[in-house]
């Protein structure tokens, strides 16, 4: 698969014979050898453009972000113009995800291209400095966001206070586990900012118990005193796919596309090892209920909450977990730094960040996320007959798959066998397996079987996604045609055919068959 700056083919670039603008410049043609490149070379006038690089700012490069406006990118405080170079780009039009900004963050991903080659053919599109008074944006210390950390700007930003973002569909199913930095983010508040030295978990007893009082652990307690459990879990905002049920009918929600999607290796103490030592047992009387509140909250200081039933806490084959690593490393700030809930075969919102307290009780979480929000509804429910109380929280999610790759009016050409090469993921909550994926070429007439990939997972505990691909035969000669994903999972569950059926006011629980349009090209 073609990264950033793949060299199997050839290229054009410009530059001067001595490396500043000036009359003369020089047109090379580049062809990838086996050992190395070899480049040919003809002048041609070009006009004078002074006897050095231009300066420019960020936001000049930001003007830059298509091939109508020329692509440019930014790399070690030097301008780039790479417009030339992406016509010819082996990796497809990744490399368009770093138009108008830096490259660093987009080598961070494909950090095989960043090697010496590819930094000398990155100087031959030159154009210019970054300007060293530019500095970056001061955060306005009065915003209650402005201590948000960075993040990865290839990121589909859907809402910027608080951050929610998803990371482009055909990135997210590149690997098996999602990159920390890829991860979609749903924030429903600021990030906090929490010093892991001075961090504690409070941890309510029991009511009239001898260990009624609450238990407080540090970090360092729950790395020390607990033994470390390691679990694949993927996560699912509820609302994920919104945006096809406001194709529909509008919906009050962010416009999440298929990516609120992705999977992590998570790391920590087993929430049920924490209740025992708390003096919990799966006995204790009027135990049904398990609140988590999070650290993050709003100016009123109202905090995030949710809850999860006793019972699944304290079942440990669910292995819920109070996670302080993600993917071998610190979870990041973003994603709950410095302890997390992970609920395996739960929707995200249960899965509560910046943990900073636990409590049993008799009754659900009277969060405003656990009782108004995160509810399925029928479909002729709207805001002026809408009861929450009527309906039961979100916990486990059903079925649900997405093609990730082609994208929505993509032009694909068939190779030549006349096959194509469709990939996505697939997912069930609960830990049930996904067994089989159906993918048709020709709007469902006729149906394959994709084929799986995921680590094996014990039954029952399929915390995690399956990505899949299938290569097959066009089945028509059509210019057009639409291409269709479903999922079936351990207990039978198959998806529903079109999202009319499963409309609700809140645009969640999306997981209808879902559709692509391409265009088909043949050479």
């Amino acid at each position: 698969m073609g990264g950033l700056f793949d060299r199997t083919g050839p290229t054009d670039f410009r530059r001067t014979s001595d490396g500043l603008y000036n009359e003369q410049t020089c047109l090379h043609t580049i062809t990838p050898k086996s050992d190395g490149f070899v480049a040919q070379a003809d002048f041609e006038e070009h006009p004078v453009a002074g006897h050095s690089f231009p300066t420019y700012t960020r936001e000049d490069v930001k003007k830059h972000k298509t091939l109508a406006d020329r692509v440019w990118v930014t790399y070690g405080g030097e301008v780039f113009d790479i417009t030339d170079f992406v016509e010819l780009h082996p990796g497809g039009d990744r490399i368009l995800f770093a138009a108008g900004g830096a490259l660093e963050p987009f080598w961070a991903l494909y950090g095989v291209h960043k090697s010496e080659h590819v930094l000398e053919i990155l100087q031959e599109y030159k154009v210019g400095v970054l300007d060293p008074n530019d500095k970056e944006e001061v955060p306005d210390l009065s915003d209650p966001y402005s201590q948000d950390p960075s993040r990865h700007p290839v990121l589909k930003v859907n809402s910027a206070k608080p951050f929610n973002a998803e990371p482009p569909p055909e990135i997210l199913t590149e690997r098996y586990i999602t990159p920390n930095e890829l991860f979609f983010k749903r924030n429903h508040l600021p990030v906090p900012n929490i010093n892991p030295d001075e961090y504690q978990l409070t941890i309510d007893g029991p009511h009239g118990t001898n260990q009624e009082a609450p238990l407080k652990l540090s970090l360092n307690d729950l790395k020390t005193k607990f033994p470390r459990h390691e679990v694949i879990v993927t996560l699912q905002c509820a609302g994920n796919r919104r945006s096809e049920m406001s194709a529909v009918k509008p919906v009050k929600g962010l416009d999440w596309g298929i990516a609120a999607i992705s999977n992590a290796r998570w790391a920590g103490a087993l929430l049920r090892d924490v209740l025992l030592d708390a003096g919990y047992t799966e006995d204790t009387p009027k135990a049904l209920h398990v609140h988590f509140e999070g650290l993050d909250k709003d100016l009123t200081g109202t905090k995030y909450g949710a809850s999860i039933s006793f019972q699944r806490a304290m079942n440990k084959q669910n292995e819920v977990l109070l996670a302080y690593e993600m993917n071998g490393e610190p979870i990041p700030r973003d994603h709950g730094f410095p302890l997390r809930v992970i609920v395996p075969g739960v929707v995200g919102a249960r899965n509560v960040k910046w943990l900073g307290q636990i409590s049993v009780s008799t009754e659900e979480s009277s969060s405003h996320w656990q009782q108004n929000d995160y509810k399925g509804f029928n479909p002729c429910i709207d805001w002026d007959t809408v009861d929450f109380k009527s309906s039961p929280s979100i916990q486990e999610l059903p079925v649900q798959s997405a093609i990730t790759e082609p994208k929505a009016g993509q032009t694909v050409t068939p190779d030549s066998d006349d096959k194509v090469t469709v990939k996505g993921y697939a997912w069930s909550g609960d830990g049930r397996e996904i067994v089989r994926v159906d993918v048709s070429l020709d709007g469902g007439k006729t149906w394959n079987v994709a084929e799986l990939y995921g680590e094996k997972q014990k039954e029952r505990q399929s915390w995690a996604w399956k990505l899949w691909k299938l290569e097959a035969s066009l089945p028509t000669e059509d210019k057009e045609v639409t291409i269709i994903c479903k999922a079936v999972d351990s207990s039978y569950n198959v998806q529903p055919d079109t999202v009319a059926p499963i409309w609700n006011l809140r645009g969640v629980l999306n997981n209808a068959w879902h559709r692509v349009h391409v265009s088909v090209h043949r050479d």
